[in-house]
């Protein structure tokens, strides 16, 4: 993590929380673009039956907005670069990549405690 402390010092109690409720969007937004992904978009392409992807797709949206605010709060506490910001944001659009980045995020994390 990036901030304006000593690169050794633990990370702040609002860094932390803000960590937590980031790691769980990241898995909630991850685990629903793979049933997206691997479950609906073959069930519809494949099977001819949209149902899946009717309502998982609208759902993900619903979820991806929110941990793009979940991102924004954890880049602001945590006093990302800008470019980090929207990186880790455009996790959540590729399959697989927010478990990626969720751990990447939270490494410095286990590493201060």
């Amino acid at each position: 993590m990036t901030t304006s402390s000593p690169p050794d010092a633990p990370p702040t109690p609002e860094v932390v929380a803000a960590l937590r409720r980031y790691r769980v969007g990241a898995w909630v937004v991850g685990v629903g673009l793979l049933v997206l992904v691997l479950v609906g978009m073959p069930l519809k392409y494949l099977g001819g039956d949209g149902t899946v992807v009717a309502i998982v797709g609208p759902i993900h949206g619903f979820l991806y907005m929110g941990y793009l605010l979940l991102t924004a709060d954890l880049a602001y506490r945590d006093r990302w670069a800008v470019g980090k910001a929207v990186l880790v944001a455009l996790a959540g659009t590729i399959p697989f990549v927010s478990f990626v980045a969720e751990r990447k995020i939270t490494r410095p994390l286990r590493d201060a405690r």
